[in-house]
């Protein structure tokens, strides 16, 4: 009876981290709803105008997690080339004139009409793949730099791409996600060493190298030097911070979001929240974020094998890496740039490729054991 309960509950899989997902999304209708509705109006003569579009992406999301969750993911594997070769086209595609799409300064999308899509937030995953399946084929390459060098030129390739778009945000992203990934593959504390300085330094000769980047650093050090110019966001995103205190001003009831706060259905949604829900609905919000992150991370370490661990991992790593530096990014932790909150923010390749993947990680869970073991894949 036991045995046969035990394997009901793998069927299943992990209802709780499927429930949180739905529910995160849920709630970036809510919030993007009232973060657009009036710039929406203005602009656009329709307040639910953002809200359609990201209740679209939202369905759209939904059907692709539960279709994609019935597909067993050791199919995945063979697909880690392919996914990262259509990363790089995609990415390569965005410089084609008469296909990409620019907006503020910078060409990030793909345009066929009125359908754009956006090939970073596609790439992020494709490299996730990638990784994976490599990894997988010899777990033995993880224990000398050589092994690990494809992973890194391929991690390299997606960056470079994606900083001539320019997005140096993502490029953090896809960065940070590379040196997880290698991390939790178990690589030698002597490559990671060899991989992180290198990266450490080079930081700071991207921001130099480019006269923008060093503004949005300076309005960084001191937004109040340039209060109508780079300074300009983060000084609004502080207000709604400050403006939302404990409890917050209740929702629908934000006050930057009247076109004082750019992008605040997107990148600074999160601003919104906060003013909306104060302290503790931030807090709230980021312990469903935070059980989301735990939870993938459970159902990796309980995968049968070391594909399936890498993968899970790499997907709830890239979802834990967005969530944490668009809330560095808000809270002018960290040098503005623009970066969705995944699930969240307004943005349909965003969340239709996030739901996707989180579909792959459900999917997963009802492979696993219940309380798995600690593994350690060598």
């Amino acid at each position: 009876m036991a045995r046969t309960s035990r394997s009901t509950e793998r069927r299943r899989g992990d209802l709780l981290f499927l429930f949180a997902v739905i529910l995160l999304a849920a709630l970036g209708l809510v919030f993007v709803y009232s973060a657009s509705s009036y710039n929406a109006e203005v602009q656009y003569g329709d307040k639910f105008f953002f809200f359609k579009k990201q209740l679209i992406g939202f369905v759209i999301g939904l059907i692709c997690m539960i279709a994609v969750s019935f597909l067993p993911y050791e199919k995945l594997q063979k697909a880690g080339i392919p996914a990262l070769l259509l990363s790089l086209v995609l990415l390569a595609l965005v410089f084609v004139p008469g296909l990409g799409k620019s907006n503020y300064g910078a060409t990030r999308w793909i345009g066929f009409g009125s359908f754009t899509i956006q090939p970073s937030e596609i790439a992020k995953y494709g490299f996730v793949m990638f990784t994976a399946a490599y990894f997988a084929k010899d777990p033995a390459r993880m224990r000398s730099l050589k092994g690990v060098l494809p992973v890194l030129l391929a991690g390299i390739s997606v960056c470079v791409l994606i900083m001539l778009e320019p997005n140096m945000s993502v490029t953090m992203c896809v960065g940070a996600i590379m040196i997880g990934m290698i991390f939790l593959s178990g690589a030698s504390a002597k490559t990671l060493l060899c991989i992180c300085i290198p990266v450490l330094l080079a930081v700071p000769a991207l921001i130099i190298a480019e006269p923008y980047r060093l503004k949005r650093l300076s309005a960084y050090l001191d937004p109040w030097a340039s209060p109508r110019g780079e300074g300009y966001q983060l000084i609004q995103s502080l207000y709604a911070l400050g403006n939302g205190g404990f409890f917050g001003v209740g929702l629908f009831r934000s006050r930057q979001k009247y076109r004082f706060l750019p992008f605040a259905e997107s990148d600074f949604i999160l601003s919104v929240i906060a003013e909306e829900t104060g302290f503790l609905g931030v807090l709230a919000l980021f312990a469903l974020i935070g059980f989301v992150v735990w939870r993938g991370f459970r159902i990796a370490r309980g995968c049968k094998d070391f594909y399936g661990y890498m993968l899970v991992s790499g997907i709830t790593l890239a979802f834990a890496v967005q969530s944490a530096l668009n809330a560095l990014v808000v809270s002018g932790t960290i040098p503005p740039t623009g970066l969705p909150l995944p699930l969240i923010s307004a943005g349909n390749t965003s969340l239709i490729v996030t739901m996707t993947g989180m579909g792959v990680i459900y999917g997963a869970s009802k492979h696993t054991d219940r309380d798995p073991p600690h593994k350690i894949y060598r």
